[in-house]
């Protein structure tokens, strides 16, 4: 059992790792070329709503990166249909899944999947300025572009789109392959789970409260369909699972209140239904189980690079963890710092703040935005180390 087991989780890696890190490079340029601030300040008119959809589709943000991003949008005076719009649509797509999306389930699959993506933002967002009543607590949110030349910026930011991801890339892969080991093929298509609309609702109650991100839940899918399922199901979890999870559910609660979030889940749960029925009904013959990369030298060449920049994050976690804590009764110096927006950022902050020579300790907090110093180090040291890593310290 082991054996297969391995032999699936390499496959699966193989398959994964070509279009993951294709797709973090472009999520890399993307991020570059975008001017800062761009995105809020498109959000204005009757099309607010709209452009916000397609300005997020394409942004490789998970459910936990969206959520600054979204209530931004609204501090910074986007309708709240707008901000919910792109809260919805933007954590189901990003370049990255739909690249992966592309390799492991076909082309037409993957550009269904941004279509449903596209339409279940538009529909909350316009749902959401019909019920809304401008309730809940705006909390500020930055964003922050590295410095230094283009293709530096390029390379910092696909490394902290996958560092934001992957544990639970890991996670996906591993699902991945015990279902595959665990389920054969098509066990599943003669059970009651065969059938689309049951399937689909088993599947929903999983994904409404799961966190996963667009990328990491591909491989997932990919099983699910390997057992037997229908491709509707499997659009479900691509669809519930990245744009809600209890994380997001209590932040759209709080910034634009109850009624919001009902239409929220409701645009999440009825769209995914009702659009993976639409995809069985029409094209459920286009899927395609992406094999092909498995056993290629270059696909085995770039899964190892994956692999290894998965245990390098897995490290930088570790001496986290183990990194010795803040003395509360010893002298310490707060550094405010500008540019943090998720537990990635404050990672990467305290990465940097920790190699300075002479910080005995340190502790980000991403709420307050500061981070704690103690130790020897010269302040002026510390900061210039903070602005390298992409973040400001005034």
């Amino acid at each position: 059992m082991i054996v297969p087991w391995l032999d699936a989780v390499w496959g699966v890696t193989t398959e994964l790792a070509p279009w993951l890190l294709a797709g973090a490079l472009a999520a890399g340029l993307l991020h570059v070329v975008l001017p800062e601030g761009f995105v809020h300040r498109q959000l204005s008119g009757r099309w607010g709503v709209v452009k916000a959809v397609l300005l997020g589709v394409p942004l490789p943000l998970c459910s936990c990166g969206v959520i600054p991003a979204g209530i931004g949008l609204k501090r910074d005076g986007a309708s709240d249909g707008a901000s919910v719009a792109f809260l919805v649509a933007t954590p189901q797509t990003g370049v990255d899944s739909v690249l992966v999306s592309a390799g492991f389930l076909g082309w037409p699959f993957a550009l269904f999947k941004v279509a449903a993506a596209v339409v279940t933002g538009v529909a909350a967002g316009w749902l959401t300025d019909a019920v809304s009543e401008g309730h809940g607590v705006v909390e500020a949110a930055e964003t922050s572009h590295a410095h230094g030349p283009w293709w530096r910026q390029v390379l910092e930011q696909a490394d902290d789109v996958l560092q934001s991801i992957w544990r639970w890339l890991v996670v996906g892969v591993l699902v991945s392959a015990t279902l595959t080991v665990m389920v054969p093929a098509g066990a599943l298509a003669d059970t009651v789970l065969g059938a689309g609309v049951f399937a689909g609702f088993a599947v929903l109650a999983v994904s409404l409260p799961l966190y996963v991100c667009a990328t990491a839940s591909v491989p997932v899918a990919a099983s699910l369909l390997h057992a037997g399922l229908p491709p509707s199901a499997a659009l479900v979890f691509l669809m519930a699972g990245p744009a809600s999870n209890v994380a997001t559910m209590g932040a759209v609660h709080r910034a634009f209140g109850g009624r919001v979030l009902g239409v929220y889940l409701a645009t999440v749960a009825v769209g995914s239904l009702g659009l993976g029925m639409l995809f069985d009904a029409v094209l459920p013959a286009t899927v395609t189980m992406g094999a092909h990369s498995h056993g290629a030298w270059w696909a085995d060449l770039l899964a190892l690079g994956l692999v290894g920049l998965m245990a390098r994050y897995a490290v930088s976690e570790v001496r986290a963890a183990w990194a010795p804590a803040v003395d509360g009764s010893a002298a310490s110096v707060d550094i405010p710092v500008g540019g943090m927006t998720c537990q990635g950022c404050a990672r990467k902050v305290g990465d940097a703040v920790r190699g300075v020579d002479g910080v005995s300790a340190a502790e980000v907090s991403l709420e307050a935005g500061h981070v704690t110093i103690q130790g020897a180090a010269d302040l002026e040291t510390v900061r210039a180390a903070i602005r390298q890593a992409g973040f400001d310290a005034p």
